[in-house]
């Protein structure tokens, strides 16, 4: 019972337990080591970039034009010549502005942070230092009455715009900082003017709290603690907003980080076709689609006596150069078969040109394969021999699988032709065979004759499996 009281006692009190909660996970902690992780993604540095220097630009351009309305503000408030002291001033803080887009980078910058620190400095000067130009003349700790101090949030607001979460607690803190340093600064060595307390003070006599307020030599050094304090607060405040907004980007990063490995499987029609959906591909469903199968021809005795890493470079170069075929015809990569694939032409969406997209990415298959193998030649390599497949009919489309794990499939008798036309080019000694229905499918005329021309019809086509025989064009 004892340990229980010992224990208990050592329990936060209700009111402050959220906050000891906080400090001990220190989000702020965890965002940075998360932010340094990040950066390692391509996708994400890119998209910091682009933020970053967005942000800055829109900074610059609401920096110039409310430096513009608080010129003509200035001019209403104090319509006499001296004013242009602070018009030359403003004219500057635009030119610091400029100068920060200029340089402005992600990560830290030595050139950006002295432009801040310049632009928090130049400002404080301004505010507390006497206009040299002015006909009258006043104590020093007379300049915090016209409360200038409100300037400093538009610096605030502009850069929670352009600079990371940590730069605005920078900025608030360095601005508290300098506020206070000034404020110090003007007590000390400030000009005074007694003769003018001595003068407010006999005319309030009797109200302390009142010549406290209205002294001219006073700096009120509560109020500009008051100051500095909300400044950091709300630099708080809209550090949590960027954060947030941080936090964001990174999701919205990953998220073209997941699009981009995407890509890499399936064709830009197929995924931008994933990336709309709310749901799955949707229910069962068929459509006439063009189906292209393409192989290593004697793969298994290539594979013969060489070393894996032999044989893995070989197909992964063999298939970088298909699956870019299949892309830039408007295929979609349905998959991989060790030393095959399977492409097809018309999913998700048909097209009036699906026929003759396939059989043009199968002859720009062997061309790439040519290509590919005047390079393997010059490096002593084996040549690659491909054979393609292509068949034009019906197919079954749909989601198969469970919530968990789905797979967009392809299934019908038009992908087993489509495979047994690839397998038949070696009986024929040919290495394209396109189904005659394929062939009929093209719609472009003219395009279906020049591949006619190119290739030679063989009728009655026995493919293994098919009691009916098939007629196709070989070449």
């Amino acid at each position: 019972m004892d340990s229980i009281d010992q224990n208990s006692s050592r329990q936060p009190d209700g009111l402050l337990a959220p906050l000891i909660a906080l400090w001990s996970r220190r989000p702020w902690k965890t965002r940075i080591a998360e932010e340094r992780l990040a950066l390692q993604n391509r996708h994400l540095a890119e998209a910091l970039h682009d933020e970053k220097m967005e942000g800055q630009r829109i900074a610059t351009w609401a920096r110039t034009w409310t430096l513009a309305v608080v010129g003509l503000l200035l001019i209403f408030v104090n319509p006499r010549l001296e004013v242009l002291y602070y018009e030359a001033l403003l004219i500057l803080f635009v030119v610091i502005g400029v100068a920060q887009l200029r340089v402005a980078r992600v990560g830290q910058s030595r050139q950006e942070l002295a432009l801040i620190v310049a632009d928090l400095l130049l400002l404080t000067l301004t505010l507390t230092v006497p206009n040299p130009f002015a006909a009258e003349t006043w104590p020093t700790a007379f300049q915090f009455r016209f409360d200038g101090f409100v300037y400093f949030f538009i610096f605030l607001a502009g850069g929670s715009l352009a600079y990371s979460w940590r730069t605005v607690h920078s900025i608030g803190a360095a601005t508290a900082v300098m506020w206070l340093t000034a404020a110090i600064v003007v007590m000390v060595f400030g000009t005074s003017y007694p003769d003018l307390t001595d003068k407010v003070g006999t005319a309030l006599s009797g109200y302390d709290r009142i010549f406290a307020v209205l002294d001219p030599n006073s700096v009120e050094i509560h109020n500009r603690v008051q100051e500095a304090v909300v400044i950091i607060l709300v630099a708080f405040i809209l550090a949590l907003k960027s954060q947030r907004m941080s936090k964001l980007l990174v999701r919205q990063a990953s998220l073209a980080a997941e699009r981009a490995n995407l890509s890499r499987y399936f064709a830009p029609s197929m995924v931008e076709e994933l990336a709309h959906r709310d749901q799955p591909m949707g229910g069962v469903r068929a459509q006439e689609v063009a189906v292209l199968f393409a192989d290593i021809v004697g793969f298994t005795r290539y594979a013969e006596g060489r070393s894996p890493d032999e044989v893995i470079a070989m197909l992964r170069e063999f298939h970088a150069a298909l699956e870019e075929v299949v892309f830039s015809h408007g295929g979609t990569l349905d998959k991989f078969m060790g030393d095959g694939l399977m492409a097809s032409f018309g999913t998700p969406q048909t097209s009036p040109s699906d026929a003759a997209n396939a059989i043009a990415a199968a002859f720009a298959m062997q061309d790439r394969i040519a290509m590919l193998n005047d390079g393997r030649q010059g490096r002593g390599l084996e040549p690659i021999r491909l054979s393609v497949g292509v068949h034009f009919g019906q197919v079954i489309l749909g989601d198969v699988g469970n919530s968990r794990r789905m797979e967009f499939a392809m299934l019908g008798d038009t992908v087993n032709v489509a495979s047994r036309l690839e397998a038949a080019t070696r009986a024929l000694a040919c290495r394209i065979i396109v189904s005659a229905a394929a062939m009929d499918a093209v719609t472009d005329e003219e395009a279906r004759n020049r591949y006619r021309s190119l290739m030679q019809i063989h009728e009655g086509l026995q493919l293994k499996g098919r009691s009916e025989p098939t007629d196709a064009w070989t070449a």
